[in-house]
């Protein structure tokens, strides 16, 4: 009884059998010694076949159509291969603050330097903001402790402040457009007018 080969299940054979069949591709058990069919494709020809023609199927049926992301652009083809760019994309997604290595945190800070900036009351605390971001990026290269390198670049603090001062004149230039034309349009408009108008931002 030890002597004899052990019977595998024929539920299991039938089965292998079916998918052989389906993919066109000879059983081995059947014929180990030769790799081609009769028709002289190898299996392997005959599973690039299979996979073709079921790809080729799939296509017809629309199975690919409206898949996400379909006619869009590829996204950071631009950038420089970062085997840490799951880290720094979470980052940024999630808006995490002190996690990862200073290489991405900072590059991810660098990225939305400038709003902070421009949230900044006054020209001492840019300065401060500033010179805090600088320091910390000359720390991090000195410290060489492993990881990506550190390639964001320190700001020049007097350009900054200069480019500061141009976006907040900016602002205010829009700003005071925007009162002068919203005071010329409610001058055109008649008393039932400007009262519908005050009653609507009330309501707002």
């Amino acid at each position: 009884m030890a002597g004899k080969k052990n019977r595998s299940d024929p539920r299991l054979n039938v089965a292998r059998y079916q998918v052989d069949q389906l993919a066109g591709i000879r059983n081995p058990e059947r014929d180990d010694d030769d790799d081609t069919n009769t028709a002289g494709q190898s299996s392997m020809d005959q599973r690039a076949q299979f996979v073709e023609i079921s790809i080729a199927q799939a296509m017809r049926r629309g199975d690919f159509d409206n898949l996400p992301g379909a006619g869009k652009p590829l996204t950071n083809l631009h950038e420089i291969h970062d085997p840490n760019w799951w880290i720094r994309k979470k980052i940024e997604r999630e808006s995490l603050t002190g996690l990862g290595p200073p290489a991405l945190t900072l590059r991810t800070e660098d990225a939305t330097l400038d709003q902070r900036l421009d949230a900044a009351p006054s020209e001492g605390a840019v300065r401060e903001l500033l010179e805090d971001f600088n320091l910390r990026i000359i720390e991090a290269r000195r410290q060489l402790q492993g990881g990506p390198p550190v390639v964001t670049p320190v700001r020049d603090v007097d350009a900054e402040l200069s480019a500061w001062r141009a976006r907040r004149e900016e602002r205010y230039r829009v700003a005071a457009e925007a009162r002068e034309r919203e005071a010329a349009e409610r001058a055109a408009m008649t008393w039932r007018e400007r009262r519908r108008h005050r009653r609507a931002s009330r309501t707002d």
